[in-house]
């Protein structure tokens, strides 16, 4: 029967350790994911010549730009730990193999200053009216399945939203060289380059795990899997930045949370040579400025001087979530922050707010004092 149209139920996304991975091992299904966009852009040049009033030609002279961009529920970390990022787990500081510190540990964007030639991600579709997940045992992978293979990818971007009334979201983008669509078989051709060559990468074919309901979220000290964490459950210290506000923000009398989001772009430039139609790397723009945003319903003011916040210190902030057990399942802690602006807002029929924004700086792999830190309560991936 054919196929009239490809629902959630149908797609699971996968990534892997590095654009050469081949085995199963070396892939794992990323959980709780809301949302997928992927497109390419080819940038082309028009060739004319006088006699001739249409083109002759278009070349492409810049390499395609291949983009995808994702959402999924914060969970413990695991979706984290998959995409190389640096996630502390009660003491063990294991992480993927590429993107191991070798010094043990780092901060949360360690993994992604390593040089490397990028990761692949899939987009995988099961036969038509079955659901991904459930099927499992090889069910949904079968030759009617199809996957989208998109390879080197570079992720570009990182943020986290917590708000009042709506489930805490990551929201993530890569960019890519490559994209491919493929039959799924027992093995199938790597979407990724070449980058030393600017050819297809052909040394390697793709086999992907079965899929599964939860993957590697687990609950803590292995209770049920998290479904999902609640905006109940969010807690903000912010005791080590209070005094810098012309507003009380901590304590039972601070200020009234409505939301919060941290954002960690992560802009790459690729750099590209002569003999080559792809980039041969795509590095972090640095320096990289990490950001924490709040918005509050005003409750008290307390004695301060703008002049005096001209020279304040340097502050600490961090964002925790508790499970449905009340158990830590994931903490971010931001070192090195500097007050950039405060807003305030009053009118009629509607609460004072203030809008806060803080910034940091990404250290190097090594620096364990600026920078965004976090730790989870979930396991490694089995891939790593």
């Amino acid at each position: 029967m054919s196929r009239n149209r490809v629902i959630y139920q149908s797609e699971g996304l996968y990534t892997s350790i590095s654009s050469a991975s081949g085995s199963a091992a070396s892939h794992g299904q990323l959980n709780r994911v809301q949302s997928a966009n992927y497109s390419f852009t080819i940038n082309r040049q028009d060739v004319n010549q006088f006699g001739d009033l249409a083109r002759i030609d278009s070349l492409v002279l810049d390499p395609p730009t291949v983009s995808l961009d994702f959402s999924y529920y914060l969970t413990d970390g695991f979706n984290e730990r998959s995409l190389g990022f640096f996630v502390e787990n009660s003491g063990a500081n294991t992480q993927r193999e590429i993107k191991t510190p070798a010094y043990g540990k780092g901060n949360f964007a360690s993994g992604q200053l390593v040089a490397n030639s990028g990761t692949n991600f899939f987009i995988v579709t099961s036969p038509n009216g079955v659901d991904l997940n459930q099927a499992g045992a090889g069910a949904a992978v079968d030759n009617a399945d199809t996957i989208i293979g998109i390879g080197n990818c570079y992720l570009s971007d990182y943020s986290v939203d917590l708000s009042v009334g709506s489930l805490p979201t990551v929201n993530v983008t890569v960019e890519g060289a490559n994209m491919n669509s493929v039959a799924y078989a027992a093995d199938f051709q790597n979407p990724a380059i070449d980058q030393e060559a600017g050819t297809i990468y052909t040394a390697s074919t793709i086999t992907l795990p079965n899929p599964t309901q939860d993957g590697g979220i687990t609950g803590s000290a292995g209770d049920t899997a998290i479904t999902a964490l609640r905006p109940g459950d969010v807690t903000l210290d912010l005791t080590a930045i209070d005094g810098v506000s012309l507003v009380k923000l901590d304590g039972s009398d601070g200020a009234h949370i409505q939301s919060a989001s941290i954002s960690l772009p992560l802009s790459r430039t690729p750099i590209d040579r002569l003999g080559s139609r792809f980039p041969f790397a795509r590095e972090v723009d640095f320096p990289v400025n990490a950001t924490l945003n709040i918005s509050a319903i005003v409750a008290e003011a307390q004695i301060a001087n703008l002049s005096n916040l001209l020279g304040s210190g340097v502050q600490e902030a961090s964002v925790s979530v508790k499970d449905s057990e009340s158990k830590e399942a994931i903490k971010y802690t931001l070192k090195g922050l500097k007050v950039d602006s405060q807003s305030f807002s009053s009118s009629i029929g509607s609460n004072k707010t203030v809008d806060l924004t803080f910034s940091t700086q990404i250290g190097g792999p090594e620096d364990q004092l600026n920078g965004v830190f976090m730790s989870g309560v979930g396991v490694n991936p089995v891939f790593i």
